[in-house]
This record gives structure tokens, C-alpha cells and sequence, in this order.
């Protein structure tokens, strides 16, 4: 199994206002990342030539932010642009002009990435090998994109169960799989909840696990819009992008806050056993019937007969119309 990463992969690490402290490039680097790596920066960001002078131009990308709202769909009308929506809708044109083929969106506050096992959780050494494992699973199906679990995927323990049928905070995506993100805020549930709706397979893997600063714990990143807004908004935007199928609901005991709960047997197609599916025609079967009296003729013989291809209508002319005109 090799570890080595393709050239036409690279991690993109989703970042604003936070030039001094983006804690998800020193994780990677205590993981063992080697692969192509790039800080994505909007042109609104004050802090942009920090970026450069501590990361080198040529890990920074900076992106038109105002373009990018405008051909996004952010679901108010606000004019509050100090959200990650724009950010992960330019990394599909930003990897495409870099050449890149796969990659993963990161925000810049994970301080942990790990594998996640009945033992409980592992830091990885090897992310290389890691992100390789999980680019090969992606090519071999048809999924829009695959995300890492969250430390709260666990709570009560490992499950067990390796794939999980939503998409949050980091994303494994292709330009030969393209995407919009929709919703200024909670942009990654309104996503995988409305594309989701329309066929499109969103999954979290379950083995592999990152942890973040707590929501807003920083200043910079999206911390001063949600701070704006409270999380009446955050919740309220994936019910108004998907309201046959997400719905409000209060979270945590010590300090509960509004929160979405997604009613996943409304939110997307279900599978539905093997044994419903329809025949095809090569399967399909015919039944032929006769009737057993006593007066003296012989019906199950040419019943056999049809059944077998040896029907002679011809000889036994009488009986054509009994079983579907000498077949």
C-alpha cells in the first residue's frame, strides 16, 4: 500500500484574520504532512501581506471575495461577507488553476488529527498515508465529497460504524466532482442536506478524527459574524434551505443553545433492500396453467410440452387455444 501522495492533490487551509495563529498548519506538521499545501486568503482580509511575510507568497492564494458572493447563494441579505462560505466555493477555480485534481478544505483551528478506533483515538504520524487511504475510498465510489469525524461523533464511545451519512467541517473534494456550498452561515449541513436531497452522497469517515478550538473561542475566522447573528440565525438558515427535513432543537445542558436536527429518512433517498428490486427481463418468468378433470384428455402433457419448447400446435389443433396458440 503506498503512502505517497499524487501531485495533483494538496490541502487547502480555509483562513482569515489569523496570520500569527493558524493552528491546523502546525497539526499537519506534527502528522507528518509533506504533500502541497496552500492558505487561502480573501482579499477583504487586512492581514494579507502577514500571511505572506509568514507563509511565503507562494503558499498564499487570495481570492476575490465580492465575486465570489455574488455568484453564491448565501441565503440572506445581510451584506455580512466575514463567513467561510466564499472561501470554500473558490477552491474548486483556485485548485484548477493551480492543476490540482483532489483536494482537502481545512479551517485553520484543528489541533488534532487522529485515527479513531474502540480504543479510543490516535494521533497519526503518517497523514500522508493517511490522506492516500482516503483518496483512493473516494475514486472508487461516486461520493460528492468525504469528511473527517468531529471529537463529537464519539461522545458515548466509538460506534463502530466507519461511514456516516453527513459532510461537516473538512471536506475531501474534485474538480472532477464539482460542488457549490450554499448558506452564509452552516454552509456545510445546508449543503449536504439540500445536494443531498438530490442524490448526491455526502459521507464522514468515521476512522480518521480532527479537534478544533471550541466555536468561538478566537477572534478572526467567522467568530465576529456568528457573534453578529447568535446561533438563531446559524440553525434557522439550514431549516429555510431545507425545511421539509431539518428542524430546530435545543443542544448541550449546562448552556443549551438552539441548534439543526436533521430528520435524515426526509433528507435523502434511503436504500432499500436487494430483494425489492425489480426483475430485469432476462429474470422475468411466465406461468402456464391447465386444468386436471376427468374426461379423459390430456392437458398437463402439452402444458409440459409448452413449457419445455416442444408444443407441436399442429398435431393436437384442438388444444391451441388453451395454451396461448401453440407457443
Amino acid at each position: 500500500m503506498t503512502s505517497e501522495l499524487p501531485s495533483t492533490f494538496c490541502v487547502f487551509i480555509l483562513t482569515h484574520g489569523r496570520p500569527d495563529n493558524v493552528i491546523t498548519l502546525r497539526a499537519l506538521e506534527r502528522s507528518g504532512y509533506t504533500g502541497r499545501l496552500y492558505l487561502v486568503v480573501d482579499d477583504e482580509d487586512l492581514t494579507v501581506d502577514l500571511y505572506r511575510e509568514n507563509f511565503g507568497a507562494d503558499r498564499v492564494i487570495v481570492f476575490d471575495k465580492k465575486a465570489e458572493a455574488d455568484a453564491s447563494d448565501e441565503g440572506n441579505n445581510f451584506d455580512e461577507r466575514r463567513t467561510i462560505l466564499m472561501a470554500r466555493n473558490a477552491c474548486f477555480r483556485i485548485a484548477e488553476a493551480l492543476g490540482v485534481t483532489h483536494f482537502v478544505e481545512l479551517d485553520d483551528d484543528y489541533y488534532f488529527f487522529g485515527y479513531r478506533t474502540d480504543a479510543g483515538a490516535k494521533t497519526i504520524s503518517n497523514i500522508d498515508a493517511a490522506f492516500a487511504m482516503l483518496l483512493r475510498f473516494y475514486e472508487s465510489t461516486s461520493v460528492t465529497s468525504i469528511a473527517l469525524s468531529q471529537g463529537g461523533d464519539h461522545i458515548g464511545g466509538f460506534s463502530g460504524l466507519k461511514l456516516k451519512r453527513k459532510c461537516m467541517n473538512s471536506f475531501l473534494c474534485s474538480t472532477e466532482r464539482p460542488f457549490r456550498f450554499v448558506g452564509a452561515m452552516n454552509e456545510d449541513v445546508n449543503t449536504y442536506t439540500t445536494l443531498g436531497s438530490r442524490g448526491a452522497l455526502f459521507l464522514t469517515f468515521t476512522g480518521m478524527q480532527l479537534d478544533q478550538k471550541d466555536t468561538q473561542s478566537q477572534g478572526g475566522g467567522i467568530t465576529e459574524m456568528y457573534q453578529r447573528f447568535g446561533t438563531y440565525c446559524k440553525a434557522f438558515t439550514s431549516v429555510m434551505m431545507m425545511p421539509s427535513a431539518v428542524r430546530v432543537a435545543m443542544m448541550g445542558s449546562k448552556r443549551p443553545r438552539l441548534h439543526h436536527s436533521v430528520a435524515w429518512r426526509q433528507a435523502v433517498p434511503c436504500m432499500i433492500s436487494e430483494s425489492h428490486r425489480k426483475p430485469s427481463p432476462d429474470e422475468a418468468r411466465y406461468v402456464v396453467t391447465c386444468e386436471l378433470n376427468q374426461d379423459g384428455v390430456d392437458y398437463l402433457g402439452p402444458a409440459i410440452a409448452q413449457i419445455e419448447g416442444t408444443w407441436d400446435a399442429k398435431a393436437l389443433p384442438g388444444q391451441v387455444g388453451l395454451f396461448g396458440g401453440g407457443r
